[in-house]
């Protein structure tokens, strides 16, 4: 089964909520049936926790750095429990 995952991108005032594929790609997670959007962490934790999981992928992206032409920024990660 592929991770359930929140991903949270800089400077955005919402997180999405889905799956993390063989290819590192945010798609649905099949028990939503789409990537939610959700207005808080708190909020995307407890669409999570309703659907019975318990641990996910807590992912923080910057877009700046290839914005600005540098390569990306490493992206920050962390399992989290809920």
């Amino acid at each position: 089964m592929n991770q359930p995952t929140i991903l949270g991108v800089a400077d955005a005032r919402h997180y999405l909520v889905g799956t993390t594929n063989s290819d590192d790609s945010l798609v649905e997670l099949p028990l939503l049936g789409e990537v939610v959007v959700c207005q808080s962490l708190h909020e995307a934790k407890a669409l999570l926790r309703d659907c019975n999981i318990s641990q996910a992928l807590l992912t923080l992206q910057s877009a700046y750095d290839e914005m600005c032409g540098m390569p990306s920024s490493p992206v920050s990660s962390q399992t989290i429990y809920l």
